[in-house]
């Protein structure tokens, strides 16, 4: 079973994060051993800073207007072995080892398993962009 690994943020980096109106920033989640984009969320500020301190991902419902932290009902753990924000500070990247069968609510390992244009079985996206190596 992995072990959560805590983030240290500092308050500086912290505040530079940016919420959008609704006090939210999109979190992207990459799995570490692959590359591959497994999942978009939504975080505030006190999901963030919980996913930080516990290292394990936390995020906010929209629909449910409550936090849920991947996994609790699933199984699906994802645990946090780097933490990034973007140049403009308005989007997270979250560095994870996947427990359990994957990110998708669906069943599919990535959430990201529907291309656009070619038909046929789209597969995972891989290493597609240029995310910074998990270290």
């Amino acid at each position: 079973m992995p072990v959560a690994s805590p983030v240290a943020a500092t308050p500086q980096q912290l505040s530079s994060v940016k919420y959008n109106s609704e006090g939210l920033v999109p979190a992207i989640v990459q799995e570490k051993s692959t590359g591959q984009v497994l999942m978009m969320a939504w975080m505030n500020q006190d999901t963030l800073l919980e996913t930080l301190q516990s290292g394990r991902t936390v995020f906010w419902s929209r629909s449910r207007k409550e936090r849920w932290r991947k996994g609790d009902s699933s199984g699906d753990r994802q645990w946090v072995r780097a933490a990034y924000y973007d140049c403009d500070g308005d989007t997270v990247l979250l560095v994870v080892e996947q427990e359990g069968a994957g990110a998708c609510h669906t069943g599919n390992h990535s959430c990201f398993y529907r291309r656009f244009g070619a038909e046929g079985p789209a597969g995972p996206p891989g290493r597609a962009g240029s995310a910074p190596a998990a270290e």
